[in-house]
């Protein structure tokens, strides 16, 4: 049974300089850790380290993605610069690992026209099977009219956008994530609590924004188990008669929406998401190199899932074999 991971982060060493450059502090938490010594070997490296990395966890296919926050905290023109370079990089380590990695687009969200072109070019040219972007750009989150471009690309060429989080606003972090000191400020606005509300605040606010609506086609991965508002659906239906949606909120999550447990290893998630929206709509992610567990263990969380056989392979495989089958190439 072929296995495949979505959320696997890499980093590139002109980004980091361009985050230092623009962010000497490196206040956004998340970049401090990518270039940790825990952590930045791992993100940099996307040749034979990664590749043992993944026999390791008993992954197959790795899908590489820019690691948060990506190019969405860069001014425009250079963020536009860097998309280029970074997607020509990350397209020259697949070919050197043709079957073992893929790539998703980086894209340039301080400049949405340029970024939907750019997509264009890495799903056309490049080969990419989509986009990984951050829930927020220039303190704006990605709902927003400005940013249609690019998911008007996305729906044109069939190619699914990965919604990652990105640390909170600054002035939501300090009202709500503060006030208990570092190291515990840092987790509990990212990856513990603070950016999984954020991310999954973003998605629904992409569906009341009518981007669905607009773009029926368009396909939007969350990790993370749905980044807390799968949980919440049974009460978000209170805003159905509210929106002047065309359906009812639930019903975007399963057509629209598919949930990875971006490194978290629980089957009851992924229990309450097969109940909640199907074994059609979930796939696997690792989360790499963010979550380091015992050997194997990618493998062993889909095998050893209390599920059907056919449901294990949907997750594994099936369903990203279907979705990227599906990309318009030209």
């Amino acid at each position: 049974m072929r296995l495949y991971g979505l959320e696997e982060h890499f980093l590139t060493a002109e980004v980091a300089e361009a985050w230092r450059r623009h962010d000497p502090r490196l206040a956004e938490p998340m970049m401090k850790r990518a270039l940790s010594e825990e952590v930045a070997p791992a993100l940099l490296d996307v040749g034979d380290g990664r590749i043992a990395a993944m026999d390791d966890a008993g992954i197959d296919t790795a899908v590489l993605s820019l690691t948060t926050p990506g190019l969405q905290n860069l001014p425009a023109a250079e963020a536009v610069a860097l998309q280029v370079a970074v997607n020509d990089g990350l397209a020259a380590a697949v070919r050197r690992h043709p079957g073992r990695l893929q790539g998703f687009a980086t894209l340039a969200t301080p400049a949405p026209a340029a970024a939907a072109g750019e997509l264009r070019r890495a799903v056309t040219e490049l080969g990419f099977t989509g986009t990984l972007v951050n829930a927020h750009s220039g303190g704006r989150a990605l709902d927003a009219a400005e940013f249609w471009d690019i998911y008007e690309a996305a729906e044109d060429l069939r190619a699914p956008v990965y919604l990652h989080p990105r640390a909170p606003v600054p002035s939501v972090t300090d009202a709500y994530y503060r006030g208990f000191g570092e190291p515990v400020d840092s987790m509990l606005a990212t990856g513990t609590f603070g950016w999984h509300y954020d991310a999954g605040l973003t998605v629904l606010r992409m569906i009341i924004a009518g981007v669905f609506d607009r773009f029926p086609g368009l396909q939007v991965i969350l990790g993370h188990w749905g980044e807390v508002v799968l949980f919440y659906l049974d009460r978000v239906a209170a805003m159905d008669d509210l929106t002047g949606l065309r359906r009812p909120i639930a019903e975007y999550f399963r057509t629209n929406i598919f949930i990875t447990p971006g490194g978290i290893s629980s089957h009851k998630y992924l229990r309450w998401s097969m109940e909640t929206v199907g074994a059609e709509r979930i796939m696997y992610a690792s989360d790499h190199p963010f979550n380091r567990e015992r050997a194997g263990s990618a493998r062993a969380f889909v095998d050893g899932a209390p599920i059907g056989d056919a449901e294990r392979e949907l997750i594994a495989y099936r369903n990203w074999e279907k979705l990227v089958a599906g990309i318009r190439r030209r």
